[in-house]
């Protein structure tokens, strides 16, 4: 398949499961309609709020991702469903987990986020992720009928080894769902996305989270799709919305031909 066309989801994701999957279902229709083959949403796409997060955890088979698969089928599309909070059994804590789905409603990979969000800006604004989440362990890359697709989330962005790794995996495409900040994606975002589009030579898909949610959490949008020439092919308005756009594997193949910094690439581990 020389091109697939992708869907993003901008949303602004708050504390009620039940209005995210209106939002998630109308986003989920238009893009369909628009003809994308796979759709995807941003972190914590169906709740994110700091107030009872832990208590809205649920497992894989339950009823958000069930959710989530139904959608698939009855869209007859893949769904990336961004993340959301996996009940862990470890230290009452959870996890930050992407599933992908495919149009048989069945789970063809699965990605706990890796690195988390543990910084201090300043007295009044600060966020700990550990506090609430575990950590994953593993790096996720999956093969496709429609592609070769690589997992981050996030704050997994500005560490450019995961994505390295990923590319010498095989992957094509990696899928970067966010709730980055206003404060810092507003100067950060776009300059990471491209960077690691340029790095890899692979395409990036990354829906944010826009606006103000609870807890005075305010999130930057612009979701984005970047080709691996690092250009922005696609990006979201500044408001709740979707955005659609072809990616082009024949395109690809011609960028890494042409400029083989893949092939190019030394191990320095032991120089």
């Amino acid at each position: 398949m020389e091109k697939v066309r992708i869907g993003l989801g901008q949303l602004n994701t708050r504390d009620n499961i039940e209005n995210s999957f209106k939002q998630i279902e109308e986003q989920t229709a238009e893009c369909s309609q628009k003809g994308a083959q796979l759709v995807v949403f941003p972190e914590m796409s169906t709740y994110l709020s700091e107030t009872s997060t832990m208590e809205t955890a649920q497992k894989i088979k339950g009823e958000i991702i069930s959710r989530f698969k139904e959608l698939a089928v009855k869209y007859d599309i893949y769904i990336h469903n961004g993340s959301f909070v996996e009940k862990s059994e470890i230290s009452g804590k959870s996890y930050n987990t992407s599933v992908l789905i495919n149009p048989e409603g069945k789970i063809e990979a699965v990605y706990k986020k890796i690195h988390l969000f543990d910084i201090e800006i300043n007295e009044e604004l600060s966020y700990r992720e550990s506090d609430r989440y575990e950590r994953g362990n593993s790096v996720v890359n999956v093969s496709t009928d429609i592609g070769d697709f690589g997992f981050s989330i996030c704050y997994d962005l500005r560490f450019p080894e995961l994505y390295r790794k990923l590319a010498f995996q095989g992957v094509k495409l990696i899928f970067v769902p966010a709730a980055f900040t206003m404060h810092t994606g507003k100067d950060h975002w776009e300059s990471l996305l491209r960077a690691r589009a340029i790095e890899n030579q692979v395409y990036i898909v990354a829906p944010n989270q826009i606006g103000e949610h609870p807890d005075n959490k305010f999130c930057y949008g612009n979701s984005m799709i970047v080709d691996p020439w690092g250009k922005v092919i696609a990006r979201a308005s500044d408001k709740v919305g979707t955005i659609v756009a072809d990616i082009d594997w024949d395109y690809l193949e011609d960028v890494r031909k042409k400029l083989p910094s893949l092939k190019n690439s030394i191990d320095l581990q032991n120089m």
